[in-house]
C-alpha cells in the first residue's frame, strides 16, 4: 500500500481563478522571460482573458552551451512588475538551491522542477532543503524517461522536507521514436500516478507534451478528460520571434480561443438515470474481471504443469518459434474484434514473461509465485 503525501488541495493555495467557475485551473506565460516588453505584453494578454497564474523560464537548461539559456535573475523583476502593476501571480523553473533564494527574494508564488531536474535526486534534495520551513507551491514535472518510481521519489523528498502545497506536471517523456507529438505521452503512467495518490493536484503541460501548437488543443483535452485538475501551456506576444520553443507557443488571443473549445467534463453527476446506467455496467466489468482472474489463474497452473514436465523430460522452458506463432494468431483474432496490436501485445506478453518466469522457477527448484521474485 503506498504512503500518502501530506497535501494540501489545490483550492486552498489561493493561486488560481478557475476557467468557467470550474476546472481546468490555468498556468500561461511564455517559455522564456526574454525582455521586460515581452513579459509585459503577454502578461496583460493573459490577464485580459481571467488567467491568474504568470509563467516565465528564467533559467533554461539547454542541451548545448552558447545557445539562449534564459536572462537569469535579472528577468525576476519583470515577473515581479507583472505581480505588482497586474496582480497576477508569477512562477518559473528551479534547479537549484541558488534559484530557490533568488525566487524568495523577489516574490515568487510557485516554482516548478523542470524534467531534468526530477531525474536527478541530489538537486532534488538539494532545493527540498531549500524551500524547508517555507509556504511555497511546487510543482514536479515527470522526469525525462518513464521511470513513476523517480517521479516519485520526488515528491517524497520535498513532502518530507514540509512542502505540502505540491503537485505534479505531465510534460511527457524523451523519445527516440519518430512520434507526431514532441514527448511521447504514456498517460497510462500519469493514471498510475493518479490513482496511487489521488489526492495529489495533476497539471498537464501540453506546450512540451506536443512540441507545436496545432496539437495543444487535443492533448488538453485528453488531459481534462482523464480528470486532470489544470494545465500549464506556453504563450508569447509574438511567438514567431521567440527565443526558444517558437512552435509551441500560443498568442493570448489564440490561447483564449483554444480554451473557449475546451470541453471540461463532470467528475460525477446527481442524475438518478446516469448512476443506475454506470452502476449496472461497472457491475458488468466485475463480473468480467472476476472471470479473467479465474482464466489466468487456471492458465498458470497449466504453465506449472507444463514447467514440471519440460523438467522431466530436460526440455528447454522457451519455445520461440511456437510464441511467435502464437503471438502472430492471438493479435490476428483480435484486430477482428476490435483490439489494438498495442494493446493485444502488451497483454500476452506479460502473461508469457509470468509462464516463462514460473516454469524457470520449477525448473531451477526455485518457489513457482509468478512473481519473479
Amino acid at each position: 500500500m503506498e504512503k500518502r503525501l501530506d497535501i494540501i488541495p489545490l483550492k486552498d493555495w489561493n493561486l488560481f481563478n478557475l476557467f468557467n467557475d470550474k476546472r481546468p485551473y490555468l498556468i500561461a506565460g511564455p517559455c522564456s522571460a526574454e525582455s521586460e516588453i515581452q513579459i509585459m505584453e503577454t502578461a496583460r494578454g493573459l490577464k485580459a482573458l481571467g488567467i491568474s497564474v504568470f509563467r516565465a523560464g528564467i533559467w533554461k537548461p539547454r542541451t548545448h552551451p552558447n545557445t539562449f539559456e534564459g536572462v537569469g535573475t535579472p528577468g525576476l523583476k519583470w515577473m515581479q512588475r507583472v505581480k505588482n502593476e497586474l496582480g497576477m501571480k508569477i512562477c518559473t523553473e528551479v534547479a537549484s538551491e541558488k534559484h530557490i533564494f533568488d525566487c524568495m527574494k523577489f516574490g515568487v508564488d510557485m516554482v516548478w522542477i523542470g524534467a531534468r531536474t526530477t531525474a536527478n535526486p541530489f538537486l532534488v534534495q538539494e532545493i527540498a532543503d531549500a524551500l524547508r520551513d517555507t509556504d511555497i507551491p511546487v510543482l514536479v514535472k515527470n522526469p525525462v524517461n518513464p521511470d513513476i518510481d523517480l517521479w516519485i521519489g520526488a515528491l517524497e523528498r520535498l513532502n518530507q522536507a514540509g512542502v505540502k502545497k505540491l503537485g505534479v506536471i505531465h510534460r511527457g517523456f524523451s523519445t527516440s521514436e519518430k512520434i507526431r507529438y514532441r514527448n511521447r505521452p504514456d498517460w497510462q503512467i500519469a493514471i498510475e500516478l493518479r490513482s496511487r495518490y489521488p489526492e495529489l493536484p495533476f497539471f498537464c503541460d501540453p506546450s512540451h507534451l506536443g512540441g507545436a501548437k496545432e496539437y495543444l488543443q487535443e492533448i488538453s483535452q485528453t488531459s481534462l478528460d482523464l480528470g486532470l485538475d489544470g494545465l500549464m501551456i506556453e504563450s508569447h506576444c509574438d511567438p514567431s520571434c521567440a527565443l526558444s520553443d517558437a512552435k509551441q507557443q500560443l498568442t493570448p488571443k489564440e490561447l483564449g480561443e483554444m480554451l473557449k473549445g475546451l470541453i471540461v467534463r463532470e467528475s460525477d453527476s446527481d442524475s438518478p438515470e446516469y448512476r443506475e446506467n454506470i452502476h449496472q455496467l461497472r457491475a458488468k466489468i466485475d463480473v468480467i474481471d472476476e472471470s479473467l482472474l479465474y482464466l489466468l489463474a487456471s492458465r498458470m497452473n497449466i504453465s506449472r504443469q507444463i514447467g514440471q514436465y519440460k523438467k522431466e523430460n530436460n526440455i528447454a522452458i522457451l519455445q520461440t518459434n511456437r510464441w511467435d506463432s502464437l503471438l502472430e494468431k492471438v493479435i490476428g483474432r483480435a484486430a477482428e474484434q476490435g483490439l489494438s496490436e498495442k494493446f493485444i501485445s502488451t497483454v500476452f506478453n506479460a502473461i508469457h514473461d509470468a509462464s516463462v518466469q514460473v516454469q524457470n522457477e520449477i525448473l531451477t527448484g526455485g518457489q513457482a509465485d509468478g512473481t519473479g521474485k
